[in-house]
């Protein structure tokens, strides 16, 4: 017997219905002794342990050059008023942002760190 190719097998499956589907896959279940449903479920788990902490803190540890840039782009980034901003710089560790996603982070520390800032994320 001729070994049937995968486009072959996804070509005749998209000419099933959901009924059909739903019924094949038991019947594969069945025949295999396995359950779909179980490698469906560790796929996710494992990709997010893969990925890392969905949200993460931007920690201001301090500044190597001028004080007012960093003050500046702490602003620009806290959307915080002047005076809020220079209290965040004048008591380091403070923290910039709570809870962000690690991209959002990582842009952040960019902004900081050209503003000679030196930063934590965690």
């Amino acid at each position: 017997m001729a070994k049937v190719s995968k486009e072959d097998i996804i070509a005749s499956l998209k000419e099933y219905t959901v009924v059909e589907l739903f019924d094949l896959v038991k019947a594969i279940e069945t025949e295999f002794g396995v359950k779909a449903a179980a490698a469906v479920a560790a796929a996710p788990a494992a990709a997010a342990k893969a990925e890392g902490p969905s949200e993460v803190t931007v920690t201001l540890t301090g500044f190597t050059g001028s004080k007012v840039a960093v003050i500046k782009a702490v602003q620009a980034i806290t959307g915080l008023g002047l005076m809020d901003a220079k209290k965040l710089v004048d008591v380091v560790p403070s923290k910039i942002k709570e809870k962000v996603s690690p991209t959002e982070a990582d842009e952040i520390k960019k902004k900081l760190e050209a503003a000679s800032a030196t930063v934590e994320v965690k």
